[in-house]
């Protein structure tokens, strides 16, 4: 579900916190080596999602902020701010020409240069979150 996060909403907030839980404490961010990504080009987007872009020339940039329970990811179009909210049950993520982030039917795919090659630590603790998280949930 995705949320104009433009200015503050107290029932957005509510429900993206019911989706993918509070945010990390400032200590529990500073241990895991923070809980942000820097900024990536986003390459292309879901027919769904083509309303949070910038339809001109401009760059789209994104980001991705890890949540107790899921993640958000944070798109930027001109001044305006939209969080889609994942929890990580629903959460797919690809490796193909560049990195992509699937979930409720919809992707955002970010561009593979040296933004997203910045970012490698970042998606390799997302990976292993996730793999951690869905192993409460194997079947015996």
């Amino acid at each position: 579900m995705i949320f104009n996060t433009t200015h503050k909403n107290k029932d957005a907030t509510a429900t993206i916190n019911d989706m993918v839980g509070d945010g990390y404490s400032f200590v529990k961010s500073i241990k895991m080596g923070g809980t942000g990504s820097k900024r990536m080009m986003i390459a292309n987007v879901s027919p769904g999602f083509i309303k949070v872009i910038n339809t001109i020339a401009d760059i789209n940039y994104g980001n991705i902020e890890l949540r107790e329970k899921g993640i958000l990811v944070h798109i930027t179009k001109g001044l305006k701010n939209f969080s889609w909210a994942i929890p990580y049950y629903q959460l797919h993520t690809y490796k193909t020409d560049g990195f992509s982030v699937h979930a409720q039917g919809n992707f955002v795919r970010f561009q593979n240069n040296k933004l997203l090659k910045e970012n490698k630590k970042f998606i390799d603790k997302l990976i292993n979150i996730k793999i951690e998280y869905d192993k409460q949930y194997e079947f015996h």
